[in-house]
């Protein structure tokens, strides 16, 4: 069945350059630049080019950097991608978004270093599952790729922080939870379990195959529908404040 083939249910056909599209992760690559977009749409000023810039940043770290470390450390979505590849887009993506970082830093505000240094290390700490994995827990998902977002696409629009932006994180935290919660179950039927089998027998009397397309139908739904909604949500403030 499909989740045998696929490691993901975005996930291409293994190979040139579908690996690069798989590796991405676009609906939680989408999913995750989206609490930038609202965190600066949060904020009492609002600038377009600071915005993009710091979403530009994001997407350097987290969909190309983060993903790339992540497959480079034990590839749990089976790409043919080189491990030296890896490395060299993981190293220069996240290269780039640092120094994009120390740009608006030295443009702006010297306190956005604070950001920058600590979205770098949490990046590979996390992803590589440095310091025996202490960072790569349910916890650090939703602060690292929710909150911490969230709060710098604040702090790059309004240079710092108040009250709506912690309770942006919040959001943005408890949000993450939900993806982890939901992305844990599919990750492991999709990668780990062999095989699925079971009846569901209902109170009226009905019968229901139990098997991993069942276990893995409804989270998976559940995951388009929250990243299809950040999105949106992300898009209307964008609107609201530049209309």
């Amino acid at each position: 069945m499909s989740t045998e083939a696929r490691p993901a249910f975005y996930a291409l056909a293994p190979g040139g350059w579908r690996d690069y599209v798989t590796i991405l992760h676009p609906p939680y690559t989408l999913w995750h630049l989206s609490y930038v977009a609202i965190g600066a749409g949060l904020a009492p000023e609002f600038g377009v080019w600071r915005t993009a810039a710091t979403v530009a940043a994001f997407f350097l770290a987290v969909g190309l950097g983060a993903h790339a470390l992540d497959e480079l450390h034990g590839r749990p979505l089976g790409t043919r991608i080189p491990a030296r590849g890896l490395a060299v887009l993981a190293a220069a993506s996240i290269g780039g978004a640092v120094a994009i970082g120390v740009a608006g830093a030295v443009a702006y505000d010297l306190w956005l270093l604070v950001f920058v240094g600590a979205g770098a290390f949490v990046v590979v700490a996390y992803n590589l599952e440095l310091f025996r994995g202490r960072f790569h827990g349910d916890l650090w998902f939703a602060l690292a790729w929710g909150a911490f977002p969230l709060l710098t696409g604040y702090f790059a629009a309004a240079w710092r922080i108040r009250p709506e932006a912690a309770l942006g994180a919040c959001f943005a935290a408890l949000s993450s939870a939900a993806q982890r919660e939901l992305s844990t179950q599919v990750r492991t039927v999709r990668r780990r379990v062999a095989s699925v089998s079971g009846t569901l027998l209902y109170r009226d009397g009905r019968e229901e195959p139990l098997d991993a397309d069942a276990l893995v139908r409804r989270p998976e739904a559940a995951l388009r529908a929250l990243a299809a909604a950040l999105v949106v949500l992300a898009a209307a403030l964008i609107v609201l404040r530049v209309t």
